[in-house]
């Protein structure tokens, strides 16, 4: 994805979450506008639990 790309991009999401706070609606309305000016092969994700932690232990 080149840099115009990336910010057109970004300037879409901020916008969608500026209007909606439904995060499967914000999710919906993300995708459609992708696939509009992408071609129909995007996926998106919204939510506050898709963060991983890990916890790294040793001996000693």
């Amino acid at each position: 994805m080149n840099e115009e790309m990336q910010t057109d991009d970004v300037n879409i999401t901020i916008s969608v979450f500026e209007s909606c706070n439904v995060e499967k609606n914000v999710a919906k309305l993300v995708k459609k506008q992708f696939d509009k000016n992408h071609g129909p092969t995007w996926h998106c994700i919204v939510g506050k639990n898709f963060g991983k932690k890990k916890k790294m232990t040793g001996n000693g």
